[in-house]
């Protein structure tokens, strides 16, 4: 296969504390940029600045804590209020430490469900997306109606590796594109048959992207990725097609009912 030129490019855009129209936002911030989409481009959104966009913030002094998160608050020494929402939240409580629970959240093993509170004014949180998926979709359905291009889309968002130091970027969600490219009964350099190995397109998409929009204070909520080589599709994507069962993670597994014990 011919090698290709991948591109990324930092779009900047106003911070949001509240409500506000993303795909306005986004055309607004593509001309102050003085760029623009391509057909075949993937444009990487934050999943935070999506979520303030649908209104998923939380005032923290308004949430009533249950006996259960308090219960979990006391256990793992973190705030009640976080607890209560993490409860809300998450699909599922593997368990925590010091300030965190971790947790399965749409797809994603994550701590606290993934709740977010910075890059926000303090006393409020920032939830995922309601359905992420679903706003990925409407994004790319967006762009296409209003800008007349045919991009894909990912939701980004970071997360801890099992085992190492430093966040690296993860694809919350996908649109336009199968997230995940089948290796199995190919063959290597030397002719074996793979196989395991299914590549996580999405998820390294979203680390190059992550690399230009930043953790901190750059503001570039956006990124546009070109030149992936990802073929753009109208099938719907959803978590089963990047997710395994939590139960079946050979890091979730290993670490529980697979446990080698002395």
């Amino acid at each position: 296969m011919a090698s290709r030129t991948l591109t990324v490019i930092p779009i900047q855009a106003p911070v949001q504390t509240g409500k506000f129209n993303l795909l306005q936002t986004l055309t607004t911030s593509l001309l102050a940029a003085g760029e623009h989409l391509l057909d075949g481009d993937v444009l990487a959104v934050s999943s935070k600045y999506t979520a303030i966009s649908e209104g998923r913030i939380i005032t923290l002094s308004e949430v009533e804590v249950s006996e259960q998160a308090s219960m979990l608050a006391a256990r793992y020494q973190m705030n009640p209020t976080m607890a209560e929402l993490v409860v809300k939240e998450a699909d599922y409580i593997f368990g925590g430490i010091p300030g965190f629970l971790l947790t399965h959240k749409d797809g994603i093993i994550s701590p606290n469900a993934g709740i977010d509170r910075s890059n926000i004014p303090s006393g409020f949180a920032v939830l995922f997306p309601d359905d992420p998926y679903a706003s990925a979709r409407a994004i790319r359905s967006a762009i296409r109606e209003v800008l007349g291009v045919d991009v894909g889309v990912i939701l980004t968002d970071s997360w801890l590796m099992p085992g190492r130091i430093g966040t690296t970027g993860v694809a919350l969600a996908t649109a336009g594109f199968a997230p995940v490219q089948d290796e199995r009964g190919k063959t290597d350099l030397f002719g074996n048959p793979m196989q395991v190995t299914r590549r996580g397109i999405a998820d390294q998409l979203c680390v190059c992207a992550q690399m230009v929009m930043g953790e901190r204070d750059e503001a570039v909520p956006f990124a546009i990725v070109r030149g992936s080589g990802v073929e753009l599709s109208d099938t719907v994507i959803t978590a089963a097609d990047v997710s395994i069962d939590w139960k079946e993670c050979i890091y979730v597994q290993s670490l529980t009912e697979g446990l080698l014990r002395s």
